[in-house]
């Protein structure tokens, strides 16, 4: 009898040996196998928590069936993990603040991001993919009202707030076919990873939802993004290269964003941290509208670096504003910022530290419309943008482009069709070819 009882008492544990064995047979992990409700209301961090642990073990599918599973921040780990949200299933964050907080306290306090844990987050991982046709929401209308209450009482101001999906030191990692949506910042940071593929992803947050950034690859080689839609208050995309590398000459490397949709967003930047270098970088087949800035690279003394051999063709923007902004006095300006801060005068003789230089940029075959200007490129005295070429580029603007401490800047069959002033205003620049 007693060897009965025993047994009895053991049961709910050998039930649980025995799911995870045979999860493992498969290769699939099952959240609800493991005590997800997916109601919505049930807290089920535990057991997403369990079977992500499970599958990180030998690797394997985490599978979310259809249903709305709460969550506080969750950990990857391991290598050969997949995780599967099937269309219908929402990872939903908590809408506690405190379950964010590395260290209990006021997260209005918080000196920077690093306070915060990312909804889900994973490192030193291989083999990593996301997909399904679900959905991970960050439930940032908690965050994003005091965040444009700071950002008013300072421009540019980026509030501390969690991510939602961050990644640090990835290999081979496929992020397809799902939905990020209403992060409290970005949405997605992978960092130091290499063999990216972004594909198939809507990524959505409303317009004036501050620094909900699409993707911000940082020190990132060998991306490709593409078929995306970003719709968001922030950077469509954010190339960001803000160390050098110890074991590379440029810290983003080989990155290419290809048949692209971005809706209300910042555009498609480069910056502003290029200090560790950004070189050869392909935009193509991409649709902007409506968007602030189409293509943007940005830095300013103190965080600049060398950005190199980038290339924009097949382009189609729609009442952006404006449609090429490369300026190195960035200075967390937007072009619709509600106060701009001043931005302090660089001479030859100013700040000689981090200097961004840009060069080797080539533009061809774009046509766009502009709320405002046509848009800018803006050097300093001690670094000029220089070897920039637009090649069948129509611009339609109320301004014409600015270009200001610039050389060798070749134009071919460039249109720019303004209303107010000269198609071009030229400052201690030169062009070349027709305008």
């Amino acid at each position: 009898m007693s060897v009965i009882l025993n047994a009895m008492k053991k049961l709910p544990v050998l039930l649980f040996a025995v799911a995870v064995l045979a999860a493992r047979g498969e290769g699939t992990f099952n959240v609800r196998d493991f005590g997800a409700k997916g109601d919505g209301h049930t807290l089920d961090t535990a057991a997403i928590q369990k079977a992500l642990d499970a599958s990180g073990t030998n690797g394997g599918t985490v599978r979310f069936p259809p249903g709305t599973y709460l969550s506080q921040p969750l950990t990857l780990r391991g290598d050969h993990v997949t995780v599967e949200l099937e269309a219908g299933a929402t990872l939903l964050a908590t809408t506690n603040p405190m379950d964010f907080m590395r260290t209990p306290g006021d997260w209005l306090k918080a000196r920077s991001s690093a306070a915060f844990i990312p909804f889900i987050g994973g490192r030193d991982m291989a083999d990593l993919t996301f997909t399904g046709g679900g959905t991970i929401d960050g439930s940032g209308h908690v965050w994003w009202g005091e965040a444009e209450k700071a950002r008013e009482r300072v421009p540019g101001y980026t509030l501390p707030r969690p991510d939602l999906l961050v990644l640090q030191r990835c290999r081979n990692v496929r992020v397809e076919n799902i939905t990020l949506q209403n992060s409290p910042k970005y949405h997605f940071v992978p960092g130091e990873c290499e063999g990216l593929v972004v594909s198939n992803v809507t990524i959505l947050a409303p317009e004036h939802a501050a620094n909900t950034d699409g993707i911000d690859p940082g020190n990132c080689e060998n991306v490709l993004i593409t078929k995306c839609r970003i719709d968001t208050g922030d950077d469509n995309i954010a190339i960001k290269a803000g160390r050098r590398p110890k074991d590379r000459e440029f810290a983003c490397e080989n990155i290419t964003v290809s048949d692209c949709t971005f809706l209300h967003g910042h555009g498609m930047s480069i910056g502003s941290e290029t200090r560790g270098g950004v070189r050869n970088v392909v935009v193509e087949n991409c649709v902007f509208k409506n968007t602030e800035n189409g293509i943007r690279i940005k830095s300013e003394p103190g965080k600049g670096g060398l950005v190199e051999d980038i290339r924009y063709r097949d382009l189609t923007m729609i009442q952006v504003d404006p449609a090429i902004t490369f300026v190195c006095d960035y200075h967390n300006n937007s072009a619709k910022d509600r106060a701009q801060q001043p931005v302090p005068a660089y001479g030859a003789d100013g700040p000689l530290a981090d200097l961004p230089v840009y060069r080797d940029i080539d533009i061809s075959n774009v046509t766009a419309t502009c709320e405002n200007s046509a848009g800018i490129i803006l050097g300093l005295p001690g670094s000029p943008v220089t070897n920039v070429s637009l090649e069948n580029v129509r611009i339609s603007a109320p301004t014409g482009l600015s270009v200001q401490n610039a050389g060798g800047i070749r134009l071919r069959n460039v249109h720019l069709t303004v209303r107010h002033g000269p198609p071009f205003i030229l400052r201690n620049a030169s062009l070349e070819g027709n305008r």
